[in-house]
């Protein structure tokens, strides 16, 4: 017969009913005013997000399917809404050839929503030069100052010939040119020239003079030949004077409403002189310009010297190009961005490189934002794990946090990879508040392992699984429910469906008294029931429909624990659900397959011999038991020896072993059971094989709470079902788990018919009595146990191992002795 410590079934389900609420649907509830059960969180997130602090990022920690980054996100957004009026002081970035260092691309800063108009007004303004300087160049005022200059170069080029040619008229020698240059030819007295021959019939004399003045000549000729280049020199540098003059007043007039319009931009202005320099002193490329092409050119066309040839054009033209980094489009707020995939690259910016001939180039143009370019005087959300995945992301995160500038670099470089021609963008300055997102783990790991870590981030924010099943919170919960249904777009639930929704949540908590909070997991339950009342045709989901997507749930979920329930059914797991053997115990366990947990049952015994006292798990000494599971053996191994017979030690062997259980078992939720099953083979007490246990043990011999009890409860039951309740099964549970009980109604049910039992136990000598039907027995005054009890067969038993170890002993010392004297 059960035991009258049997639970009722109103001690195995909190229910709520419908007349908890005065709303008929949610459609009528608002919003809710708070974030249900995360009041911690919030106050951290709010604080984190007003202090403007460097180091004051957030670390926004709790296992995964508590929307932590909705709630993030919605505060952010909240926030970032009402800073408009700063967001507009927010600047876009762009960046541009830099004159003066061509390998480190110059970053400029731009008043909000400019960086695309910027970029079209000097674009426009090269198309303009590109017209208009050519148009110069062919003006008759610049082909008059240029004849000018050629013309005065070349008379002074020529004096110095025309005053030796009258110079040298008397000296019978005169200048004439040839196909190989200028020329010394002697000359009669008209001034005629004197070919050989008749050069050769004149008195030696005469040719010997005639021949020292050409050769004197013919010096002073090669002097004043040498003095060519000068003047060519001389003429190049008045012509390019002359062009750049041209070029500048172009310039000038082109640049004058650019100078105006950006005159409040002091680096714009300076950028703007820059260019109109360099266009000045390229004067010649624009004489004879080609139209610019499409593409960046790369750093080495960048590179050109002064005064290139006219084919070079479209290279110079790449200089004046300008790359928009940042635009802001509208004001909005602050920019609240989420980076999914936080890769180095995706975080602080790329440098992209082109193939040409063989090459990898790349410039200016190529450089591309990142997340924190995107989110810079904003708010960056980045998931912890992605972000710890992706090789010196972490890194490059905490140095632009650091030194408060985002250093955009290739990976390739950082990690000494890159050999290829790269550049150096100049650093932009960061203003960004960052909110990691992760679970408790990552959290004390960074704190662990990264020193700089709680400098950087001060704020954790730290959410909370379960709340109180109170009033307030049921109403809240509602509402939250309400909410979903509005922002899903679901059918509302009526207050019967929400009232199942809540009994739900409290099976999620594992506790009757709280309220699980992982939205996730009632934002999934309810998109499937909404999907089951439509099917219905209904108006509102109830809870029938709530109770048929749980049910779906678990049929989904369902070929393991089916797969091992039909092995104990055809005998191949042996697993008993009636009768009764000594040392023999039914355990409960849990299994967790993805996001489904279920109850097995397996079976435990114990052989006891004489021995040292030693209690011997097989399953530690195959490696198969885990370190909890260990504890909880040895911790029952101390009950036993501080239990029975304290002021001697025990002359013990036991083994315990999970029977036909081939992987690792961990924890100490059977700690219980394994004594009970111990107790038994040492009092030859058989135990009740309809019933199953679960449940720790300490030192004194007090039954813990352990986890899963539900589950565990309904694998056990599901497996006597199967075979047929027959009135006597049932689970042992730790009294202090009773407040954790939300079992499914076929339990209850079963309870209420007095075929199946939860005895709730506080101490092992209670659990024993339940499962032997013998009192556990207490320690007298006498000193004794509980005549017939447990307690004293247990002791009793002990009492005889020790004896006849003691027998042993002796009769060994007495062989011994008279071996030693047969020998003397």
């Amino acid at each position: 017969m059960p035991s009258p410590r049997a639970l009722n079934s109103d001690k195995l389900y909190a229910s709520c009913p419908p007349s908890t609420f005065r709303f008929k649907t949610t459609q009528s509830l608002k919003e809710p005013p708070a974030v249900l059960g995360q009041e911690r969180a919030v106050e951290a997130i709010r604080f984190g997000i007003d202090i403007g602090r460097k180091g004051y990022n957030l670390f926004a920690m709790g296992p995964s399917g508590f929307a932590k980054h909705r709630i993030v996100r919605r505060f952010l957004d909240e926030r970032a809404a009402k800073d408009k009026a700063v967001a507009k002081e927010l600047c876009d970035w762009v960046y541009v050839f830099n004159f003066e260092e061509n390998n480190k691309p110059q970053a400029l800063s731009l008043p909000f929503g400019t960086a695309r108009e910027f970029r079209e007004d000097v674009e426009q303004l090269v198309t303009d030069l590109v017209a208009a300087i050519p148009a110069a160049f062919e003006s008759d005022e610049y082909r008059a100052q240029r004849n000018e200059i050629e013309q005065k170069i070349s008379e002074e080029e020529q004096s110095p010939l025309e005053d030796l040619g009258e110079r040298i008229k008397s000296k019978s020698v005169a200048l004439v040119r040839t196909p190989s240059g200028l020329a010394v030819v002697p000359t009669n007295k008209d001034g005629e020239i004197i070919d050989p021959e008749a050069f050769g019939k004149l008195s030696e004399r005469r040719q010997n003079t005639i021949a020292n003045t050409i050769k004197t000549v013919q010096a002073e000729l090669q002097e004043i030949i040498q003095q060519a280049p000068r003047f060519r020199r001389q003429l190049q540098k008045q012509v390019r004077d002359l062009n750049q003059a041209i070029t500048r007043g172009v310039v000038d007039g082109l640049f004058a409403d650019l100078r105006k319009k950006y005159a409040r931009q002091e680096e714009v202005i300076v950028y703007l002189n820059a260019i109109a320099d360099d266009i000045v002193d390229n004067a010649s490329v624009f004489q004879h310009p080609q139209p610019p092409q499409e593409g960046a050119q790369g750093v080495v066309a960048s590179q050109l010297a002064i005064g290139p040839p006219p084919e070079a054009a479209p290279h110079i033209l790449a200089r004046y190009r300008v790359n928009v980094l940042i635009h802001r489009k509208e004001s909005k707020g602050r920019p609240v961005v989420y980076e999914d995939n936080p890769t180095f690259e995706n975080l602080v910016g790329s440098i992209e490189h082109i193939a040409e001939m063989g090459a990898l180039l790349t410039d200016f143009t190529l450089i591309k934002a990142g997340a924190l370019h995107r989110a810079n005087g904003g708010y960056l959300i980045i998931d912890a794990m992605e972000l710890l995945r992706h090789p010196s992301a972490y890194d490059g995160l905490k140095r632009a946090l650091t030194t408060e500038h985002i250093h955009t670099e290739p990976l390739g470089k950082r990690l000494s990879l890159l050999s290829t021609i790269t550049i150096e963008p100049e650093p932009i300055p960061l203003d960004v508040k960052v909110v990691l997102l992760g679970d408790r783990r990552v959290y004390y790991l960074l704190r662990h392992y990264d020193p700089e870590f709680d400098e950087l981030f001060k704020v954790s924010a730290d959410f909370e699984e379960t709340v109180p099943r109170d009033r307030k919170n049921v109403n809240l919960f509602a509402q939250t429910l309400g909410s979903i249904c509005r922002s899903e777009k679901l059918l509302p639930f009526n207050a019967s469906g929400v009232g199942r929704m809540v009994e739900h949540a409290s099976r999620e908590a594992e506790d009757a008294q709280k309220l699980s909070v992982r939205i996730l997991s009632v934002t999934d339950i309810a998109q499937e029931a909404d999907f089951l009342a439509r099917k219905a045709n209904k108006r509102a989901i109830g809870p029938d429909h709530v109770q048929a997507a749980l049910d779906a749930e678990v049929r989904r979920n369902s070929r393991a624990p089916e797969r091992m329930r039909e092995a104990v059914l055809r005998d191949t797991l042996l697993i008993d659900t009636d009768g009764e053997r000594v040392g023999q115990i039914n355990a409960l366990a849990v299994y967790q397959l993805g996001g489904h947990a279920f109850g097995s049952v397996s079976r435990v015994t114990v052989r006891t011999r004489q021995g040292s006292g030693k209690v011997i798990d097989i399953e530690r000494e195959v490696n198969l038991g885990g370190p909890l599971h260990t504890k909880g053996v040895l911790i029952l191994s101390s009950y036993l020896a501080s239990t029975y017979l304290p002021d001697h030690s025990l002359s013990l062997s036991a083994s315990i072993v999970f029977e036909q259980h081939y992987s690792r078992i961990d924890g100490d939720s059977a700690s219980s059971t394994e004594l009970y099953a111990l107790l038994s083979a040492l009092a030859d007490a058989p135990i009740r094989q309809s019933l199953a246990v679960t449940g720790s043990v300490n030192q004194f011999g007090e039954v813990q709470a352990i986890g899963g009890v539900n589950e565990k409860v309904e694998g056990f039951f599901d497996l006597c079902a199967a075979r047929g309740l027959n009135g006597e099964q049932g689970v042992l549970i730790p009294e202090s788990n009773v407040k954790h009980l939300m079992l499914k109604e076929e339990i209850r049910d079963a309870v209420d018919a007095g075929q199946f039992h939860l005895y709730p136990v506080r101490h092992i000598d209670e659990g024993i009595e339940i499962l032997t039907g013998i009192p556990g027995g207490k320690r007298l005054k006498s000193g004794a146990f509980t005549a017939n009890s447990i307690n004293a067969r247990v002791e009793a038993r002990l009492e005889e191992l020790r004896s006849a170890s003691k027998d042993e002993d002796k009769n060994g010392k007495r062989k011994k002795k008279g071996n030693g004297n047969a020998n003397s």
